[in-house]
């Protein structure tokens, strides 16, 4: 397998520059470098993760959340109907006005009856502020450490300063210290059960993207350690890290209802993520891969399909910069963040809900004033009517 894997997938034509082997990086006395094998680690790893995360939660977190507030609302049950819920678990969606008339022959219940049913069976399905504020803390306490690791390990080395440095002797003169290993190690291991548990996780709107998200990351560490790109490797981590937890910990005390505590922290991620994602980013380690590395060796495969992710990231960092722009807005002209723009998508029927419910309190209001309307002109032609009949009677007898 590994002999299969070394012939095509790790071909040195495809991640080394040209004219250097496998064998030239490979670890003397006292030196570590990257070999593909070294990310076969990483699986187990994000196992143990889905274990500890599992762990975290039910010990720390939960305690945590009642401990800050944490409150979850209270949903109605919805009475168990065979047909509608196979219908619902089928489609995940509205159904259609015939759809609706057509359950609503098979069941025996009436439309507005079926459309009740659907919008509460959503809510129960809606992830409570408990498991919200579960998967945002336990986020928080990996990219916490990591950054405060990464940063440790990193504000000594010549590259943190010089982006120049991380190519100079590149790949052959380029040793991978111990914690730079385990920091790469560990952060794949880490978006590996990220991946795993994206169907157990609060579903967003940003879903798709952070699909993308986890897959290129995935590919851009394995890539950039197989190729030796450990230096700028590790200052692209460090500069996601840098933003992930202030979000997270934002998340955390929105959840709590904490809103002021939760809109200074947003903020301070706003000026961090925008500073980071959109200057620091493109315009130093973007900048330093595409360039920069051109004085120190030729392109190859490697050197396209690593700056291809790049890109991709970078093109994600644009349109989460987008969502995060116009929820400043909302903060300066409203005064505080109304909601999360990447918010669970399940949080539309519960909206929904409350919306119809004003509409039909409204409706019942239009009805009663309705009502009294007709009553009063009905009662304006009984007079009439009685008045008529009055004048009728007083003018036949001087007629007679």
């Amino acid at each position: 397998m590994e002999g299969l894997l070394d012939q095509w997938l790790w071909k040195e034509d495809y991640w080394l520059p040209p004219g250097v082997t496998w064998k030239d990086i490979e670890m003397g006395e006292g030196e570590r470098y990257p070999l593909p094998r070294d990310l076969f680690y990483t699986l187990p790893l994000a196992l143990g993760f889905i274990v500890l995360r599992y762990v975290f939660e039910r010990v720390i977190a939960i305690p945590l959340s009642r401990q800050l507030g944490v409150t979850d609302r209270v949903r109605v049950r919805v009475l168990p109907v065979q047909k509608l819920e196979t219908f619902y678990k089928q489609n995940k969606q509205q159904p259609s006005q015939s759809e609706v008339l057509g359950l609503g022959k098979q069941c025996g219940l009436s439309r507005r009856q079926i459309e009740t049913w659907f919008r509460h069976r959503r809510n129960q399905d809606r992830p409570s502020n408990t498991k919200k504020f579960c998967e945002a803390s336990w986020r928080f306490v990996f990219y916490l450490i990591a950054f405060v690791a990464a940063l440790a390990s990193l504000i000594d080395t010549p590259w943190f300063w010089d982006h120049r440095e991380c190519w100079r002797g590149y790949p052959k003169q380029q040793p991978v210290a111990e914690a730079h290993f385990w920091y790469y190690i560990t952060e794949m291991g880490f978006y590996w059960s990220l991946l795993l548990c994206v169907s157990v996780d609060v579903k967003r709107k940003d879903f798709k993207e952070q699909i993308i998200h986890h897959i290129a990351t995935i590919f851009l560490i394995g890539l950039s350690y197989c190729a030796n790109y450990v230096r700028i490797g590790t200052l692209v981590m460090l500069v996601h890290d840098s933003s992930d937890f202030l979000l997270e910990s934002a998340k955390m005390f929105n959840y709590a209802g904490w809103r002021k505590t939760c809109d200074t922290l947003f903020v301070i991620f706003a000026l961090v993520f925008l500073l980071t994602r959109l200057v620091v980013f493109p315009g130093r380690i973007v900048h330093s891969t595409l360039v920069v590395s051109m004085d120190f060796f030729q392109p190859f495969f490697g050197y396209y399909f690593f700056n291809a992710l790049l890109l991709v990231l970078q093109a994600l960092h644009i349109f989460w910069a987008w969502l995060i722009l116009r929820m400043v807005f909302k903060f300066v002209f409203l005064g505080k963040v109304e909601k999360d723009e990447r918010s669970d998508e399940e949080s539309e029927p519960e909206e929904e809900e409350e919306v119809e419910e004003e509409e039909d309190s409204s409706w019942e209001q239009r009805k009663g004033a309705l009502n009294s309307k007709l009553a009063s002109l009905a009662n304006n032609c009984v007079l009439n009517n009685l008045t008529n009949q009055r004048n009728m009677n007083s003018r036949l007898p001087k007629a007679r």
